[in-house]
């Protein structure tokens, strides 16, 4: 394919990603309210997601504690382990890994869906009769994965916070009111509001995407599975390429 053509390609598909973006967004002001589609995808995006977010967010502090106890022993600053879990969890793993495994298990499942009625006309039907895909299929999604992310950061910086707590205190022998006590002492409102901020992004992200290749889908169901890769594969690029960006931005505001 000749480069010229290639851009021309990608930009077309910036274009049609940022008019769903914005359609999805104004939508949310239109009537009619799909009440029942958004309860649905909060249930499947949500509490699907709740034992793999746990179990993510659980082990990732452990980890955290483990790995960094053993080397701020060596500095006699092994009393601060509970500062360095909780700064970690709140403001960079937590947002990231909880929306990382959200990619994985919603994006993915986002374009196949939309992507297998892509290939079947029945979005193609929704129109025919009258109905907004977009209203109907991407702003539900977008909204529920949005709102459940956020709470799903918060579960899992908690149980990283606590399951840093049981490991410090079960197997490196430090005391369990001293872990939480620098845990909490040392977090200030900037590194909370960036644990916060960071999931809205990502989860607009996980939605959009999803949605997008899957209603672009193309090819029968070898597009559908190609779909899905891509799907997966540019929201956890976008994932991480923004949380860079947040990250620098809530630095330069609040200076950490």
């Amino acid at each position: 394919m000749p480069i010229g053509e290639l851009l021309r390609e990608k930009v077309l598909a910036v274009q049609e990603y940022s008019l769903l973006s914005w359609n999805a967004l104004t939508n949310v002001f239109r009537k009619p309210f799909y009440w029942a589609d958004l309860f649905t995808q909060a249930d499947l995006i949500g509490f699907g997601s709740l034992p793999i977010v746990m179990l993510t967010g659980f082990f990732t502090g452990g980890v955290l504690a483990l790995q960094s106890a053993t080397t701020l022993a060596q500095f006699g600053a092994k009393s601060v382990t509970g500062e360095l879990v909780s700064l970690s969890m709140i403001k960079e793993l937590g947002p990231v890994l909880t929306s990382l495994m959200v990619s994985g298990r919603n994006a993915s499942g986002m374009a196949s869906e939309l992507g297998s009625m892509q290939v079947t006309e029945q979005i193609d039907a929704m129109r025919a009769l009258g109905t907004d895909p977009l209203k109907k299929l991407v702003t539900p999604r977008v909204l529920s994965t949005i709102v459940m992310l956020f709470f799903l950061t918060i579960i899992s910086d908690a149980l990283g916070t606590f399951g840093g707590g049981l490991i410090s205190t079960t197997m490196l022998g430090l005391e369990g009111a001293q872990y939480y006590h620098m845990a909490y002492q040392y977090l200030r409102y900037p590194d909370i509001l960036e644990g916060l901020i960071k999931p809205v992004f990502f989860g607009f992200i996980i939605a959009t995407i999803g949605c997008y290749f899957g209603m672009s889908t193309r090819g029968g169901t070898q597009g559908v599975g190609r779909s899905t890769t891509q799907a997966v594969v540019v929201s956890s690029v976008l994932i991480i390429a923004s949380d860079f960006v947040i990250s620098r931005l809530m630095i330069g505001l609040f200076g950490r």
